[in-house]
């Protein structure tokens, strides 16, 4: 997605900066690396060498490097604040020494808490419950102030759930979805009545792009997909696409402060930058399940690595 709005936004080349850690998958930019405009470079964003050298002469920066996931955040949290906090205070500083024109901060709902309803605008006091999601709203805290005292163009943007071709099989929809393939049950936290707005990742770059483009500095804007549901139902979606049944659900112990309901008002980028999402729920996650049934040699080495 960004790369194809790079020319239109006037910028010549698109450089992609990722260490390829565990979740790292250079195939997935097999395609976009095809064109002449685009280098990948492996590196890690605490790295201030790396960062200095990638961002000389830059005029944009989108910044969705993370660790991310929340059950390896309560298992080990270290390398969460390290990449997470250290790791983006370095690359806004590198940004800063180098005159980057734009800067997106990509985060997440999750550092709002819990909410038991309504929804959360973008002003909202933060309440982190997980490693990982602290550790995204230090973050979300060092880029705003690097706004505010080095002037750099800095914008947030906090999504919700994402799901989509791609995704590393330890997410819900594609764990799940490649259990049911393989004809294994799938693990259900609790009672499965926590909810969360889902995303589709198609969506998710065009908020994103949006913000790039005319969002404004210092500013917060919540990218949300319009659908709520629990665990639960998500698990019988995904049951009915793959033609299984509620016996294939196995309940497992919740998890650590599991937080209830997530839920973004995304108003805010609706009206000032025109983001509407475009993929209806039931649509895309037909065309996810779809893709991991047909790009088994996609996932199949991952989830063997995994177990």
């Amino acid at each position: 997605m960004v790369l194809d709005n790079a020319e239109r936004l006037g910028y010549d080349d698109v450089v992609f900066l990722d260490a390829l850690t565990y979740s790292g998958r250079l195939e997935n930019l097999e395609v976009a690396l095809r064109d002449p405009r685009a280098t990948f470079v492996r590196g890690s964003i605490t790295d201030e060498l790396v960062t200095d050298e990638v961002l000389a002469g830059t005029h944009a920066v989108l910044h969705l490097a993370a660790e991310s996931h929340v059950d390896r955040s309560i298992a080990g949290a270290r390398v969460f604040y390290e990449t997470n906090v250290l790791g983006t205070q370095q690359l806004l500083e590198s940004a800063r020494r180098a005159g980057v024109e734009r800067f997106v901060h990509v985060s997440t709902d999750e550092v709002y808490g819990s909410i038991d309803e309504g929804a959360w605008p973008e002003d909202h006091l933060l309440a982190p419950n997980s490693p990982y999601s602290s550790s995204k709203a230090g973050s979300d805290l060092a880029a705003l102030a690097y706004q505010r005292t080095y002037g750099l163009n800095v914008m947030v943007t906090r999504c919700s759930n994402n799901y989509g071709p791609r995704q590393f099989p330890e997410k819900l929809i594609p764990l799940f979805v490649t259990n049911l393939i393989d004809g294994l049950k799938v693990p259900l936290y609790g009672d499965g009545l926590n909810v969360r707005d889902w995303l589709f990742v198609d969506d998710h770059c065009r908020g994103i792009v949006r913000v790039l483009e005319g969002g404004t500095p210092g500013e917060i804007y919540n990218i949300g997909g319009g659908t709520e549901m629990t665990n639960f139902e998500i698990t019988h979606y995904l049951l009915e696409l793959c033609g299984a049944d509620a016996s294939m659900i196995e309940p497992v112990e919740d998890r650590l402060g599991h937080d209830r309901r997530y839920s973004v008002d995304w108003t805010k980028i609706s009206n000032e930058l025109g983001y509407r999402p475009e993929v209806d729920f039931a649509e895309g996650l037909a065309r996810t399940v779809k893709w991991y049934r047909e790009n088994e040699s996609w996932w199949r080495p991952i989830k063997d690595s995994l177990s």
